[in-house]
């Protein structure tokens, strides 16, 4: 053999060689999706020991969403509760998500039940982002958008601060049933619009703020897409018109209309008959995150995490992509919103109701609709610089997540716990729940007590269930942390003491020391002590038994059956239609980017 054959031997088995190495090394194997599986694996890998260690329930609003919970769990078919509010109707807010921990209650206990139901919503929203992210992109980048939503700075806080389990779960379910909507509103697949509508109405019974103003601003940007796809057909379909588009998301919005007016009527029927007219409540999310620092990091700097490094990308390509312009003005839009009063966008579009709204969850919107942009994002750096890419963006997730989770332990929304046995035990004993009580100091354990004592209170911790002029007159929320709120709150508190005898309030637990001077002038004496000291019962020896206040707010019994069957109805209906109706296909054809490195087999053969 000579010299020239040999060394062209060399140079093929070195070509060969390096083919070999290529092929098994880590950018080539991460150009195929991540698995679904895998993924919500992670997901309960990454949330599950934080809620079998029962994270969430120091968060703002967990023991308020448990209290619900439990009423169900013993009132099925009575939403009227009598322990807050001195009588409020539950109709205030939607029951599914509390109807689901009220179930699963009596198998593992309300706290897990709740921790339970929370990882169903975590579980689900993977699965829905990767969905939702097919629409706009390939197959591999939605599958790190799913990734991504594990991770979400934003998602953290909602659980593991603000406790919005409702949020979370309308959330997940909506990204779910937007791409029936897409298939429906391009194709006019009936199974779209069936499984699309079932899923709406489920998320409404979830939650209605979201249904409300968080579904325009996700199924607007799909309805464009639908539009802008509507000649891209399969062999053997026809091409969607523009009219046909329109129509059908015009049919899915009114039938979606009808469907939340049923499911919600006593939702409806307690909102006309007891407007929302109470003193506008100061909350962080509407300050001005620049000149409120602190409301700037709490709202928005930590939710976003590492998406604030991604946020040129994500304008750059979602204006240059004509495709992903839709979403990205939908982010964008959301974004803003989610701003609170650092723009007028949100004063301007909400008006009246952004008075009434908190706006973490427009950020939360907000990253979950910039997350299929972020995947194709990390597809491009992963293909570019694979392992060292991998491991940045590994670190820039978990320091997303991780810095969202011990932000809370800094700065704590809620008191440390404590022992609330001992109040408990003293309203449930020798008839003492024939009086209403107060507590002030308690935190985030007054809704606790509310749960496991069989007494009412004057006091409660869902503002849109106030109807004592007492409370409505004053721009404060709880009379439990009343001088949080500065003149306003104390006023409130004045007020009630005042009125103490027409409510039959003769019991005020206090832990906190501040409100002590108050009580004596107002006339009562400290009976007991509990805690070392620490927690101190004040009583009136002038009060009568307490007697019925809201009689005429009470639900129907019509409306109480509805209450108890419509919402569990629909979402049993959507676990049996997903099950048995499935999708066959994909619904999305995906856009086509010029890729930033050489084309995987995987590639080449979707290509073909």
């Amino acid at each position: 053999m000579g010299f020239e054959s040999k060394l062209l031997l060399n140079v093929e088995f070195s070509r060969r060689s390096n083919l070999i190495s290529h092929s098994s090394s880590p950018g080539v194997l991460s150009n195929r999706p991540i698995s679904l599986a895998a993924i919500v694996l992670l997901a309960l890998a990454v949330h599950g020991p934080l809620l079998l260690m029962q994270l969430p329930s120091g968060s703002y609003d967990a023991n308020t969403h448990m209290f619900f919970a439990q009423h169900y769990a013993e009132n099925w078919f009575n939403p009227w509760n009598e322990k807050w509010f001195a009588g409020f109707s539950q109709t205030t807010y939607p029951p599914l998500t509390h109807q689901w921990i009220a179930l699963f209650s009596h198998v593992m206990g309300l706290k897990m039940a709740y921790m339970f139901v929370q990882l169903v919503s975590l579980l689900l929203l993977p699965i829905g982002m990767f969905r939702f992210a097919r629409l706009w992109v390939d197959d591999r980048s939605a599958s790190l958008a799913a990734v991504g939503t594990v991770f979400l700075g934003s998602l953290a806080m909602l659980v593991y601060q603000s406790g919005q389990i409702n949020t979370t779960m309308a959330a997940a379910l909506v990204l779910n049933a937007l791409p029936y909507f897409y298939g429906w509103c391009r194709r006019g697949n009936m199974n779209g619009l069936i499984n699309g509508l079932i899923l709406m109405l489920t998320a409404a019974a979830s939650h209605h703020v979201t249904v409300i103003f968080g579904v325009p601003l996700f199924v607007l940007p799909v309805m464009v897409l639908a539009w802008l796809d509507r000649e891209n057909s399969t062999q053997g379909e026809e091409p969607a018109s523009t009219a046909g588009v329109i129509s059908r998301a015009a049919v899915f919005a009114a039938l979606a209309a009808v469907g939340v007016g049923v499911v919600l009527f006593p939702y409806w029927i307690q909102l006309l008959q007891n407007p929302i007219s109470q003193l506008p409540i100061p909350h962080g999310s509407r300050d001005n995150y620049l000149l409120n620092t602190f409301s700037g990091m709490n709202f928005w700097i930590i939710p976003m995490g590492a998406l604030l490094l991604a946020l040129p990308f994500i304008f750059w390509k979602g204006l240059e992509e004509r495709r992903l312009r839709p979403l990205f003005f939908g982010f964008y839009l959301t974004m803003l919103i989610g701003l609170g009063g650092t723009t007028p966008v949100a004063q301007l579009l909400l008006r009246r109701a952004f008075q009434v709204l908190t706006f973490e969850r427009f950020t939360f919107w907000a990253t979950l609709m910039c997350l299929p942009i972020v995947g194709l994002l990390c597809a491009r750096l992963i293909d570019r610089y694979a392992m060292k890419a991998i491991a940045a963006l590994t670190v820039a997730a978990v320091f997303t997540f991780s810095m969202a989770v011990a932000w809370m332990t800094f700065h704590p929304i809620n008191t440390a716990p404590f022992n609330v046995n001992n109040v408990v035990n003293f309203l449930n004993r020798d008839g003492h729940n024939k009086f209403r009580y107060l507590t002030l100091g308690f935190g985030a354990q007054f809704s606790q007590v509310s749960t496991l004592s069989d007494a009412s209170t004057v006091d409660g911790d869902y503002n849109s269930a106030r109807l004592l002029p007492e409370l409505t007159q004053y721009g404060s929320a709880r009379l439990d942390n009343a001088k949080y709120y500065g003149t306003a709150g104390m006023e409130s508190l004045r007020a009630m003491l005042k009125h103490a005898n027409q409510y039959g309030l003769k019991y005020i637990f206090v832990r906190d020391r501040y409100y002590e001077p108050l009580l004596a002038f107002a006339g009562w004496r400290q009976v007991e002590a509990y805690e070392n000291g620490n927690v101190t019962l004040w009583s009136k020896e002038d009060i009568v038994a307490a007697q019925p206040v809201h009689s005429s707010g009470m639900p129907t019994r019509l409306q109480s059956i509805a209450w108890g069957t419509l919402p569990m109805g629909c979402s049993l209906l959507a676990i049996a239609l997903v099950l048995l109706w499935p999708e066959r296909r994909r619904v999305a054809d995906t856009m086509e980017f010029r890729p930033t490195a050489a084309p995987s087999p995987v590639t080449l053969r979707e290509a073909k």
